[in-house]
C-alpha cells in the first residue's frame, strides 16, 4: 500500500477539470489566429473572473462604473501589453499568436482556481504546447512561473520546475530531461552592459539532463550546466 497517496479531486469534479483542458487544447490547436485566440482568452477569463460570459456592452459615462470597466476590458489580450512587447528583439511573428495564451498563463495563476494544483499543472502543460518552442511529456510547472517570449523555451521530459520560476528566454533556454529547478529561482539567456541596461546581448542557456537548479538560485545567461550538475545550496540531510 502506498503510505503516500496521490491527492485527486473527487470523481466529478476531475471529469469536468480534464474536459475544460482538453477543449482549450483543442481550440488552441485548431485557431492560431491570434485575434481567434485572444477572444477564447477573453471569454474564458470573464467566467474565470466575473462568473458570466463575455457579452453586453459596457457604459463607458459613468464613473462610478470605471473600475469595473478596466477590469472587463483588462480581460480581453487585445487591450493589454506585456513587458516583452518593448524588446527590440521580439520576432513578432512568433510572438503574436502566443501572447493571448502568455496572458491566460499569468491571469490563470491569479484567478480565484489559480492554486488548483492537480487542475494548474494540467492547465500550464496544456498551455506548453501551444507557447513553447518544444516540451516534453510529463513536464511539471508549478503556480506563477514567470515567462518572458515563450517560443525560444524549450523543456525535455520529466523536467520540473517549481512555483514562481523566472524563465526569461530572450536568447533561449533549453531545460534537460528529468531537471528540477527550485522555488524561486531566475534563469536568463541574455545579458546587458553594466552601464546600459539597453545594450543587450543574447546568450542562450543550457541546463543539463537531470540538473538541479536551488532555490532563488540565478543562471546567467550563456550558462551551460552540465548533466546532474547541482547549482546553488540544498539542505544537508
Amino acid at each position: 500500500m502506498n503510505p503516500h497517496p496521490v491527492p485527486q479531486p473527487a470523481p466529478e469534479a476531475e471529469e469536468v477539470y480534464r474536459r475544460w483542458v482538453q477543449f482549450l487544447d483543442d481550440e488552441f490547436t485548431r485557431h492560431h489566429v491570434p485575434e481567434r485566440r485572444a477572444e477564447i482568452v477573453r471569454d474564458q477569463l470573464f467566467q474565470l473572473y466575473l462568473g458570466r460570459p463575455h457579452g453586453g456592452k459596457l457604459n463607458l459615462a459613468l464613473t462610478s462604473e470605471l473600475p469595473g470597466n478596466v477590469v472587463a476590458l483588462s480581460l480581453d489580450p487585445t487591450n493589454i501589453t506585456l513587458e516583452a512587447e518593448h524588446f527590440p528583439d521580439l520576432d513578432t511573428g512568433l510572438f503574436a499568436p502566443r501572447k493571448p495564451l502568455l496572458w491566460f498563463w499569468q491571469m490563470y495563476d491569479r484567478s480565484p482556481i489559480g492554486l488548483n494544483h492537480w487542475l494548474g499543472l494540467r492547465f500550464r502543460a496544456m498551455l506548453g504546447r501551444h507557447i513553447f518552442g518544444s516540451i516534453g511529456a510529463g513536464v511539471r510547472i508549478f503556480h506563477g512561473v514567470d515567462l518572458t517570449y515563450g517560443y525560444n523555451l524549450h523543456i525535455e521530459d520529466g523536467a520540473t520546475i517549481r512555483q514562481r520560476v523566472l524563465l526569461n528566454d530572450r536568447g533561449g533556454i533549453r531545460i534537460g530531461s528529468g531537471a528540477v529547478i527550485g522555488s524561486f529561482a531566475r534563469v536568463y539567456s541574455h545579458s546587458h552592459a553594466a552601464r546600459n541596461f539597453c545594450d543587450v546581448t543574447l546568450a542562450p542557456t543550457n541546463i543539463g539532463a537531470r540538473a538541479r537548479i536551488a532555490s532563488h538560485a540565478i543562471v546567467l545567461g550563456g550558462s551551460s550546466i552540465g548533466e546532474g550538475e547541482v547549482v546553488g545550496s540544498f539542505p544537508e540531510r
